[in-house]
């Protein structure tokens, strides 16, 4: 895989690496994409038949962060920035807007 890679660097016509580029990034997305799915079900599986396995633990067995095991059990596919609600202003309750 890595020669592929390589052999893309080192092509010299800087139009033909483009574009032998973006053939490479677009199935290199397809492929992660279609990975993290099978990654996330081992995980829930995993989980499934030992549930005292801590994240960390799942973390080593799968060769990941604990924060992306986390992201696979909560089947998050973002963008690598979560969105969180913003925080209720001062003496109002969360989840109230003025």
């Amino acid at each position: 895989m890595f020669e592929t890679l390589d052999a893309v660097e080192a092509i010299d016509d800087p139009e033909e690496r483009s574009r032998a580029q973006a053939v490479v990034t677009a199935e290199v997305r397809k492929r992660s994409a279609d990975w993290a799915a099978d990654r996330g079900a081992l995980a829930n599986r995993i989980q499934t038949e030992e549930p005292a396995i801590s994240i960390r633990g799942l973390a080593r067995r799968l060769g990941v962060a604990p924060s992306t095991v986390q992201d696979l059990l909560d089947g998050y596919r973002g963008s690598g920035t979560r969105r969180k609600p913003k925080p209720a202003p001062k003496g109002q309750p969360a989840g109230e807007s003025e």
